[in-house]
């Protein structure tokens, strides 16, 4: 049985412990409402960009001259997997859920018999995929002194990704990122960026703009302006949703440590209170014991 002292100690050690996880807790609250707000901002503009090129490329007959970042390459034997985490840990399951997700997709072309190439944004899903998938990582885009997300971040990485595409390192390019829904909610997805999906009007795609419209100039010169242009905004979003994601999942964690400390804590003093007592119950006993000696 461990001694008063360790006990003490112990104690202490946990309530300095509780004291980080709860500042961590609160300083995550605070980040969570800017960045929520921020993700839910970008998402109209992004739904409404999908759905625009989704009314062009409905209007495009697929052929040499279609864009190529619409049309693809012909090919889907090579896939780039851009697997969007954070800097940081401490944010509960909010990189493991994105990881696995990222995994099964691997296994899945892997098993077709497909190339697989991953290009990491942020570190911590680049140290959990390391080990057992080391030979297909190509690249990692550092992250690490961007604050706060911004579109000129997105646009670099967009870039990196329209420039690997370019130079014929893959045919079909799909990011990963954790769309927020709520403090406890973060929905891992996977959104293919190259070629671009083109559907019709979803939930998220308003009918009015899948209706019929007249273009000038052409369907295909918009199409080559908007294309790079929608991959840094769906880059963008990423990042956003990513970062309210962190975030809400840090703060649950933060929350769940308090209170487990807290409970460990509890624990704690009654073993240390019972231990105490004893020690005191057994020095009585050997007063006594002395004195009836005499």
């Amino acid at each position: 049985m461990a001694s008063l002292k360790q006990l003490k100690m112990r104690i202490a050690s946990v309530k300095s412990t509780q004291k980080i996880t709860k500042a961590m807790k609160m300083v995550a609250a605070a980040k969570l409402r800017r960045a929520s707000e921020a993700a839910e901002a970008a998402r109209p503009y992004s739904e409404r960009m999908a759905a625009v090129l989704a009314s062009l490329g409905s209007k495009v007959t697929p052929g040499p001259e279609s864009p190529k970042l619409l049309a693809g390459t012909g090919s889907d034997q090579v896939h780039l997997l851009v697997i969007a985490s954070s800097e940081r840990g401490l944010c509960g399951g909010f990189n493991t859920n994105i990881v696995r997700l990222a995994r099964r997709k691997i296994d899945t072309l892997l098993a077709e018999g497909k190339t697989v190439k991953l290009l990491f944004v942020g570190k911590k899903g680049r140290a959990q995929l390391q080990r057992s998938h080391a030979s297909h990582i190509i690249g990692s885009i550092d992250i690490s002194e961007m604050k706060r997300a911004s579109f000129s971040d997105a646009q670099r990485i967009a870039d990196d990704i329209v420039a690997r595409f370019n130079d014929g390192e893959f045919d079909v390019a799909h990011l990963f990122f954790a769309r927020f829904r709520s403090a406890l909610v973060q929905e891992p997805t996977e959104l293919q960026l190259i070629p671009v999906a083109i559907a019709g009007a979803t939930e998220e795609t308003p009918a009015a703009a899948t209706s019929s419209a007249d273009y000038e100039p052409d369907e295909e010169l918009i199409l080559a302006e908007l294309l790079p242009r929608n991959l840094s905004v769906q880059v963008f979003r990423a990042l956003l949703e990513n970062a309210a994601s962190e975030e809400g999942s840090r703060m649950t964690a933060m929350d769940n440590s308090t209170r487990n400390a807290g409970e460990m804590i509890n624990k704690l003093t009654i073993t240390y209170n019972r231990t105490r007592q004893a020690a005191i119950t057994k020095e009585l006993i050997e007063i006594i014991s002395g004195a009836e000696a005499l």
